[in-house]
């Protein structure tokens, strides 16, 4: 075999070595059909029957289309921590100038590889700007789940609440309704006049409004629910009526204020954030060093003197010392800082505004029981005498219609009492333990860099 065809075959074989370590590239097209489920028992984790406020919270986790995409953003963060991981490879350089004419005999070559050292320098400030972005993107994730399930339980609260208002809204305007025919009938018999039936044909009409209004507020809401399921508008979907909501601690809420920073997931997201751009000013500052290559080369001249000596590329920072790098990520880092310490005051100032609405919430409530109990009282009694003709039927219908009145103001009150513990649940991040983040690295020791990378 002659040296050319073993050139060849050796030069065939490392390329084909290096073609099984390449990736290879696939199609993936895209589906331009909606992923929407048109039955709830369909739902990754869907049971059927009607779904409580712990069910609702695990579906809308495991279904909501928008999540599911967000998740996607932790396989890019883990593939910037492996590049960040990866050192850059050294270049190889080669020459060979043929000999044309002068009083060299033969052609000449040189080859060699240099290695880029700034490279090498940043290399541990890249992987914690990378490790610090990833644990960015974790707790990020974890707090958009947390704000959907945040908004699913208030689309819950409002359904089911909207429910029951619709409920009482219907007897009030039976009751209207059936005064106002009693009252069309007087009129055409003589007996009353269409003066009369002025008021009874405003408060139909006004209490069909409200109905109407209700009707399609309350589906609007179903649509969102269905939405953040991935179900299809008008896909069946039972709601529990009996809302499980746990109760509010308000002591230990004002107790474990100060510790907010540390257990709602975007405050400890923003704090990765901050820290990865700690990294990247440590890093622009490290780049201030300049570009500087080493290597070894070898060659012939054209007398045919071989020569091998070390060989060292610099640029000169003359102009560019990564001054405006240094700028950039220090007033950065400085933005974060202060939008840390931004969000972390209206957090709080939002817990304690909905503590204080809470408070008055529940004192309103408390004052109205009395005037619920006696107007049941009151309305019970006209009830069975108007039923025993012995009362008037438009003041029967007057005290009813007062009694519907305070119970659809208690169920709208507990519709904001629940829809304020929602609200705090989700403000001070119940239920997430307390995250407590590693030190911060120290400097990093650019001859300590050198000495961990050549180990």
């Amino acid at each position: 075999m002659t040296s050319g065809l073993r050139s060849q075959r050796a030069l065939a074989i490392a390329l084909g070595l290096a073609a099984t370590g390449c990736a290879k590239y696939e199609r993936l097209p895209l589906d331009t059909s909606a992923d929407l489920v048109s039955r709830s028992d369909n739902l990754v984790g869907g049971v059927g029957g009607r779904v409580s406020l712990r069910m609702l919270d695990q579906l809308v986790v495991a279904n909501n289309p928008d999540l599911r995409a967000a998740r996607a953003q932790l396989g890019a963060a883990d593939a910037q921590v492996l590049i960040a991981g990866i050192l850059p490879n050294p270049q190889l350089q080669a020459a060979y100038p043929f000999l044309i004419s002068g009083p060299g005999t033969v052609d000449s070559y040189s080859a060699g590889f240099v290695q880029d050292l700034k490279s090498i320098l940043i290399y541990r400030t890249k992987g914690e700007v990378a490790s610090a972005a990833k644990q960015n993107v974790s707790a990020t994730l974890l707090w958009q789940e947390w704000q959907t399930i945040g908004k699913a339980r208030l689309l819950y609260v409002d359904i089911v609440s909207g429910d029951r208002l619709l409920t009482f809204i219907a007897k009030t305007r039976k009751l209207f309704k059936e005064r106002f025919d009693l009252t069309s009938k007087a009129i055409t018999e003589g007996n009353a006049t269409v003066a009369t039936l002025s008021p009874d044909l405003v408060a139909v009409g006004d209490i069909q409004k409200t109905y109407d209004d209700l009707s399609r507020l309350q589906l609007s809401r179903r649509h969102q629910l269905a939405a953040l399921l991935g179900l299809t508008p008008d896909a069946p979907f039972a709601l529990s009526p009996t809302i499980g909501m746990p109760r509010i601690d308000v002591a230990r809420i004002r107790a474990e204020l100060g510790s907010i920073a540390d257990r709602r997931p975007d405050l400890i997201a923003l704090q990765f954030g901050y820290r990865s751009e700690d990294a990247k000013l440590r890093q622009a500052i490290l780049s201030q060093f300049p570009a500087i290559s080493v290597g070894l080369f070898a060659g012939q001249d054209t007398s045919g003197i071989l020569a091998i000596g070390p060989q060292i590329n610099t640029e000169l920072p003359i102009f560019d010392r990564n001054q405006g790098g240094v700028a950039l990520e220090t007033a950065t880092r400085e933005q974060l800082r202060r939008e840390f310490t931004a969000r972390v005051t209206a957090a709080t100032e939002e817990v304690e505004a909905l503590l204080s609405e809470q408070a008055l919430v529940g004192r309103q409530l408390m004052d109205l029981e009395p005037r619920l109990r006696q107007a049941r009282a009151i309305a019970e009694r006209t009830e069975i005498a108007f039923r025993q003709g012995i009362f008037d039927e438009r003041a029967y219908v007057d005290i009813e219609s007062a009694r519907l009145a305070r119970e659809q103001e208690r169920i709208t009150l507990l519709q904001a009492q629940l829809e304020g513990q929602v609200a705090l649940a989700t403000l001070v991040g119940a239920g997430f333990p307390f995250v407590t983040l590693s030190p911060e690295e120290p400097p990093a020791d650019p001859l300590g860099l050198f000495h961990e990378v050549a180990r």
